[in-house]
């Protein structure tokens, strides 16, 4: 008998436990994410439309006060659906309302130390976040986060489309990294990195035929780091990477420090079957809240700026006043006045140029060094925004003298103490009534719901490359085709274009030339988007121009109230329906070298007489094709048929 219990015992003990599983399904029921703790390990997988998206993919926390990354068990501690509803005016979409399941799932670990994980899954979005308690032993007040086993496991028929990060102190002025690497087109998942320690958000994949990812977060303000996607590992996918520890100079750690109780930001996964879901995601700002309240009502607008073709040598006082002339002529709200100014013009001739600005219906935006001590970009002004005294007395000027805005450049970097600097700046600046657009910079995580006065960033490969090499000319195409599936989907991008300048020189005569055409240019208007947005007209150029297209861009909107997905293909084409108001404008654009025909369906046009830019074929030796504006009739089924010239674009309004 003894031994019989002893067997039944041992029986008992070789038998695996058996795991907690929870399943979370989309409102639509296409969605359905699966949550378990299979093998002490929290782990999820998902599928849409009965298809694999993600395969079993880990969660979980390495802190200073406890290891939730193993031997753990699940419990279900709410579940719930609501409806999500909220406005704002500075995105792709001014409303928002959608029916969504929130699920808080408990994980706790062999020290019975609890970590939560929060899923907010709506029909194309997926977002998650760890929460901590604080624990009764001990009573600690705060924790380390080392790193996660967060990750992302893909099935291996996906491609993907990724910008690698790249090693910190490095490029020109030790200024990386900025996020402003090339994006794989297709590319395999086992291919490496460019420079081997990952890849920056957005991060697009194709999961073959069966449909479209992107993995990106939100959320990040000063009390945590921005994180990356890791190298991938056959097997486990991407698991989320932390700072690297020589960003900013080697100052600060590359762990996030939290209060407890606390919680990390939003980890975001956007699915569908098409590109819709992808180009339409709202998923940045479905999870965020406003920080603060804006101190003024923040205007949106169009901006020149006399950097990007004229250059250092621009930044005096005569050709600012041209530009102010030129923006008063189109009609737009902002010049922006760029680096050197402090020693190339002078405060005195500052609040001067101001004045004058604003005689012609016109506000100065300002530049500004982030250094500092982060790295060696040497333009002034220098030691101001990463100082909170010498912030505040500047910003106090800028609002006496009438500055609407600033654009502050190189950061390198995501620990939690440039983070830091990111909110500290933007707070400031609303106490003031600035407006902000960074360069050099991370990705936007949210922060145009988070913080109002945030107007964008470049964070990608911008528009001053087209002007620096012909290689970037010549790859405009690509880079801007994919930016509204990966950039520009998540965040609001300031591109620094609409190019209208053919050659990239000061007389329009010199230098390489620009190889899209204008039709393209102005339909980046549409396709990228920005509340406060450049349009790159010159004013020894905008003359030339034919009078509908200078028409065209004295009346470019800049705020959305809904965006959707017409059709594209990521590095190859894109078109995009935006409306303002109660008018909708279709931007196109071909990033290939041949000609390409579209029937598109555009059901919001159905019936109706609409003006069409387009470009015609570009005759033998010439380097740009002709523009021209005509009417054309859509099908009362909203089809109609459009051509797409090599590397050129077209417009619907």
């Amino acid at each position: 008998m003894k031994s019989t219990i002893l067997l039944a015992v041992a029986m008992m003990a070789a038998m695996p436990t058996l795991a907690t599983e929870k399943t979370i399904t989309s409102p639509d029921g296409k969605l359905v994410v699966t949550v378990s703790d299979q093998g002490g390990k929290a782990v999820y997988q998902m599928t849409y439309a009965g298809k694999t998206m993600l395969r079993e993919s880990r969660l979980g926390l390495k802190t200073n006060i406890g290891d939730f990354t193993q031997n753990l068990t699940m419990t279900v501690k709410g579940d719930k659906e609501e409806t999500n509803r909220y406005t704002m005016t500075r995105t792709k979409a001014s409303s928002v309302e959608r029916q969504v399941r929130r699920v808080e799932l408990s994980f706790v670990n062999k020290d019975q130390l609890e970590m939560d994980v929060e899923f907010y899954v709506s029909n194309n979005d997926v977002a998650y976040r760890y929460l901590l308690a604080r624990p009764k032993k001990n009573n600690p007040k705060c924790a380390v986060v080392y790193g996660e086993a967060s990750s992302y496991n893909f099935p291996d028929q996906t491609t993907t489309f990724l910008s690698p990060q790249i090693q910190p102190m490095t490029g020109w002025e030790r200024t990386k990294p900025s996020y402003e690497e090339v994006f794989s087109s297709d590319a395999p998942m086992t291919q490496k990195s460019q420079y081997g320690v990952g890849y920056t958000y957005p991060c697009l994949f194709r999961v073959g035929e069966d449909g479209w990812v992107l993995v990106s977060e939100t959320g990040v303000s000063g009390e945590y780091v921005g994180t990356r996607l890791g190298e991938y590992q056959p097997g486990e996918g991407y698991t989320v990477a932390y700072p690297q520890e020589g960003e900013m100079n080697g100052n600060g750690t590359p762990w996030a420090a939290i209060s407890l109780p606390g919680h990390t930001p939003w980890r975001t996964i956007t699915v569908g079957q098409t590109l819709a879901p992808i180009a339409e995601t709202t998923i940045p700002y479905d999870v965020v809240e406003q920080q603060y309240e804006p101190s003024e009502n923040y205007r949106p607008g169009r901006y020149t700026w006399s950097w990007l073709i004229w250059q250092d040598g621009s930044i005096n006082y005569e050709d600012q006043v041209k530009f102010i002339d030129t923006s008063a002529k189109m009609g737009y709200e902002y010049v922006l006045v760029d680096n050197w100014w402090d020693t190339q013009i002078g405060r005195e001739k500052i609040e001067e140029l101001s004045r004058y600005a604003q005689s012609k219906g016109v506000h100065l935006l300002l530049w500004y060094n982030s250094n500092g001590f982060e790295n060696d970009a040497p333009q002034g002004p220098r030691n101001i925004m990463n100082r909170a005294i010498a912030r505040k007395k500047e910003m106090a000027w800028m609002k006496k003298i009438g500055v609407k805005g600033i654009k502050v450049d190189f950061f390198a970097g995501d620990k939690q103490q440039t983070m830091q600097l990111y909110e500290d700046i933007l707070s400031d600046a609303n106490d003031y009534g600035l407006q902000v657009i960074f360069h050099g910079c991370t990705l936007p995580r949210g922060w145009e719901r988070m913080y109002p006065n945030y107007v964008g960033s470049e964070a990608a490969l911008a528009s001053e490359n087209v002007f620096f090499t012909k290689e970037h000319a010549q790859r405009e195409g690509y880079d801007m085709t994919m930016h509204p599936f990966g950039r520009n989907a998540v965040g609001s991008f300031d591109w620094g274009g609409v190019i209208m300048n053919r050659m990239m020189s000061k007389d329009n005569k010199g230098r390489h030339q620009r190889y899209t055409s204008d039709v393209f240019e102005m339909a980046t208007a549409i396709t990228n988007q920005c509340s406060v947005n450049c349009v790159e007209v010159t004013p020894n150029v905008v003359d030339g121009l034919p009078q509908f297209e200078q028409d065209f861009l004295k009346q470019i909107p800049t705020t959305w109230d809904e965006t959707r997905f017409i059709a594209g293909y990521p590095t190859k084409y894109v078109v995009l329906a935006r409306r303002t108001g109660d008018k909708w404008l279709v931007g196109g654009l071909n990033g290939t070298n041949q000609p390409m025909t579209l029937t598109l369906s555009l059901p919001m046009m159905a019936g109706k007489t609409v003006k069409y830019y387009v470009d015609k074929k570009a005759k033998k030796g010439q380097l740009w094709p002709d523009s021209e504006l005509r009417q054309l009739k859509i099908g009362k089924d909203g089809k109609v048929k459009v051509t797409l010239q090599p590397m050129g674009g077209m417009i619907l309004e």
